[in-house]
Order: structure tokens, then sequence, then C-alpha cells
């Protein structure tokens, strides 16, 4: 059988159709589907009639189909996942910064804030060297949670000191405002302003990246 030509290995005509071809070959393949030798002799039997088929398009002697000149074509690109809704209404750089934490990424932080902000409310013992010792530990629980998130220590540190500094800012112009109003809450202006830099670092930490 060594002495055939690749169309006799495959039983078929050298004038046999494309479809002719391939289905002799899947049919022996079938047929001889325990014996790697003979599979592999109609493989390269079958590559060799392809090669021949090319070569005679090439010369003009043959129309080669389609799928065998661009058997590329044949093979479906990925589809691409259609962006969500949220994603198509915001913008580029919003998507860069904004986060999809998972729900250890906002529990584990928000757990650490909330005691700080106990401790900053009711513990009035030290006064403001409390407020001041606990704003130091939301900072670095805030550089710790981001860090671990992201991986990126210069960014945590950098996105926590400006949460702290517009924390403090925006804190300390709403209790002026607000505190004196609120005297059914024994609350100082500090301790308000500490609690919602608090809640904006633990925004910063769970949300953005």
């Amino acid at each position: 059988m060594s002495d055939q030509n690749p169309y006799e290995k495959l039983g078929v005509s050298e004038d046999a159709s494309f479809d002719e071809i391939q289905d002799a070959r899947n049919r022996l393949l079938e047929q001889y589907s325990g014996d790697t030798k003979r599979l592999e002799m109609i493989n390269v039997a079958y590559d060799a009639i392809l090669m021949d088929r090319l070569r005679m398009r090439q010369e003009g002697k043959i129309k080669v189909p389609e799928r065998i000149r661009f058997p590329e074509r044949l093979v479906q690109a990925p589809a691409k996942e259609s962006p969500t809704k949220n994603e198509q209404l915001s913008p580029a750089w919003l998507q860069r910064i904004i986060d999809k934490p998972t729900p250890q990424d906002v529990l584990l932080p928000g757990a650490w804030y909330l005691g700080l902000s106990t401790i900053s409310v009711f513990y009035q013992a030290g006064g403001d060297q409390v407020l001041q010792l606990a704003l130091v530990l939301g900072v670095g629980i805030g550089i710790y949670f981001l860090n671990r998130k992201e991986g990126k220590f210069g960014r945590a540190v950098l996105l926590t000191l400006l949460g702290l500094i517009v924390g403090l800012i925006t804190g300390g112009l709403v209790a002026g405002l607000l505190v004196p109003q609120m005297t059914f809450i024994s609350m100082t202006a500090n301790q308000f302003s500490t609690v919602l830099t608090f809640i904006l670092l633990w925004l910063i930490s769970s949300f953005l990246r």
C-alpha cells in the first residue's frame, strides 16, 4: 500500500471533489480508529492531496473551494462581551478608577472604620489625642486595604492621604454648620469631622483602584 499515491490510499479518484475526499478520509479515520499507524498514513495522504490541489490551483488547472484556500474563515471569532448598561454610560476615566469590590473588600475595612468611629464618638477621656490616634490608625488601615487589593503601595498612600485631607476639610466645614443645630447628639465638631473622614477613607479603600 506504500506504493499507492495519496488518492489511492484514500480510495478516491484524482478528479474527486473536495467533499468526496473529505468523506473518504472521515470514513477511513472512523474505520481504523484504533490503528495509530494507519490513522497517521490516512492524514498524511489527505494532507498530500490538499497540497496537490493547491499546486494545481496555482497553475490554474482547478478551482479550489474557499474552505480549502482560506480555512481560517471558517473559524468564528470569539464573541466580544457586550458592555453592561453602566459601562456604556460611564466615561472611560471613571471606569479606570472605580473598582467592583468583593463583599470582603467592603466589609473588612468597613468593620475597622466602624470601630474607630465608635471609639472617636464615645471615648471622651482622651479628648483630641484619641481622635488623632484614631485618624493615624484610619490612614494605616486605608493604605493597607487599598494596597492589598491593588498591589500599588504608592498609589494607595496618595489616595488615602488625599482622602484624609478632603475628609478633614469637608468635615470641618460641614460640622461648623450642622453640629450647632444637632443639639440632640453629644458630638463635637472634631468628632463629627473624624467620623466623616472615616467614611470617606472607607469608600476610597473599598471602591477605588
